[in-house]
């Protein structure tokens, strides 16, 4: 994306840093975008099962948006708790809005205790890098596998099951999502900046010169926003009797009564599966994704993990859907443009504005909404973050990763992927280890030709 910073919203002295561009409005606007292939299914199948409360939903979660944006100074999302969601939806009957709120508020005291003790930042300073890259790649892989399910297949979102091949001349067909995903790479590429103005001048081939200043035309084209709009345009032409069923203004927000057994039932059917991905995903991933794009602005462990826990103290007693940041949504935002707070502030302010005027008939657009052109956002956002998984340099490192994102991937969990990985490394670690006393040569460090060859350097 161009690094041209907008004046009017640089300049001006009252804007706080965090949410002053770094790189375009469009782009930024692009951004915000970026991770609603996850944040739309999750909330519409809620609404359609558990009878979630769309208004309240989108207020408090615009306000979160609102205030990681100026708090962090990122592209920090906001996403539903994608283990509690799919329980309350699968389970049969599918559970209250008290008996979510109760898993949503379960997981908040977690996420607040490890943050507030300083465990969380333990856990992420030692943790090993290739167990969270392999957390990362298989994540990542999950959601392009939805995403092209989305794309390929006719979905019941209430039931989380995919349907008959989708027609491919229709207006939610295959050739629309397939002409999506050709604007998007047109537009964006592999996702990487353009070079800076200072190197293209410094090119002697002047051909170079020219793709270069073509490719800067490109990155500040705002494709994520476009492809969103023609997407709400088509779920209007799909079905016009739309119109008729808005209905404008928000709609009552109240405390919901959460007893003891909402909490039992909460605690055990939805908060414990989800306890384990959210420290992993929610904050260990989001963190070390944070380091790689923003280096000079990496996200604290202890700070991600409290904010969790304070957003869902807050809206989870009004039944708000349970949220996180997700290093999913991260790499979303940041693939389309949002290199500030700013994108999740105007995603923020959007919500609101939508909440405050149409209110629960909301979901009858969102209902039309193509989710092949969502699958379209969740592939980008899913190869996004998988690619984060590129910095391992060595086989051990490699095998590790690529064994944790294995076992995620087909035990379903993110906790077993860590666990199995976890215990590898450990291995092959105790492997390197030797002492005299025994044949394979446990006991103590041994020295690598390279670690001598850098002793002797010092």
């Amino acid at each position: 994306m161009s690094t041209t910073t907008t004046p009017l919203l640089r300049h001006n002295r009252w804007l706080p840093s965090s949410i002053k561009l770094k790189t375009t409005l469009f782009s930024e606007l692009s951004g915000a975008v970026g991770d609603l292939g996850t944040y739309i299914p999750i909330v519409l199948a809620l609404s359609l099962v558990n009878n979630l409360n769309l208004t309240t939903t989108l207020v408090f979660t615009s306000l979160y948006n609102i205030a990681t944006g100026l708090l962090f100074g990122l592209p920090m999302p906001v996403q539903p708790m994608k283990s509690i969601a799919a329980v309350a939806i699968s389970a049969s009957p599918p559970l209250t809005i008290a008996q979510i709120s109760a898993a949503g508020l379960s997981v908040a005291a977690v996420l607040l205790v490890l943050g507030a003790t300083g465990l969380m930042s333990v856990l992420y300073r030692y943790l090993p890098l290739p167990v969270v890259r392999g957390v990362q790649l298989s994540q990542g892989l999950t959601f392009a596998f939805s995403a092209v399910k989305y794309i390929r297949y006719d979905q019941d979102l209430a039931k989380s099951k995919s349907g008959p091949a989708r027609p491919w001349f229709a207006l939610d067909g295959v050739a629309i999502a397939l002409a999506a995903v050709l604007f998007l790479v047109l537009t964006t590429g592999a996702g990487d900046d353009p070079p800076p103005p200072q190197q293209q001048e410094e090119e002697e081939n002047e051909n170079r010169v020219r793709v270069h200043r073509r490719l800067r035309v490109l990155s500040t084209i705002p494709a994520a926003l476009i492809v969103f709009l023609f997407g709400l345009v088509l779920g209007f032409v799909r079905d016009p009797s739309i119109f008729g069923d808005l209905k404008f203004g928000p709609s009552k927000i109240s405390v919901v009564k959460i007893t003891w057994e909402d909490f039992k039932v909460g605690f055990v059917s939805a908060a414990i599966p989800q306890i384990p991905l959210s420290v992993l995903n929610s904050v260990i991933a989001v963190c070390k994704l944070s380091g790689d794009l923003f280096p000079e602005r990496e996200a604290s462990a202890m700070h991600v993990s409290v904010s969790v826990g304070l957003m869902n103290f807050v809206g989870c007693w009004f039944g708000a859907m349970p949220c996180c940041h997700g290093a999913g949504g991260l790499a979303g935002q940041y693939r389309f443009g949002g290199r500030s707070g700013a994108s999740v502030v105007f995603l923020g302010i959007a919500k609101l504005v939508l909440a405050l005027v149409f209110g629960n008939s909301l979901g009858r657009i969102l209902n039309e909404f193509p989710i092949g052109i969502l699958g379209v956002l969740l592939l980008f956002a899913g190869i996004e973050l998988a690619m984060a998984a590129r910095d391992m340099n060595t086989k051990q490192e490699s095998f590790v990763m690529l064994v944790c994102a294995a076992v995620s991937l087909t035990g379903s969990s993110a906790a077993l992927g860590f666990f199995v990985g976890i215990v590898l490394y450990l291995l092959l670690k105790l492997r390197e280890l030797e002492c005299g006393g025994f044949p394979f040569g446990f006991c103590s460090s041994k020295t690598t030709k390279s670690e001598e060859h850098a002793s002797l350097i010092a």
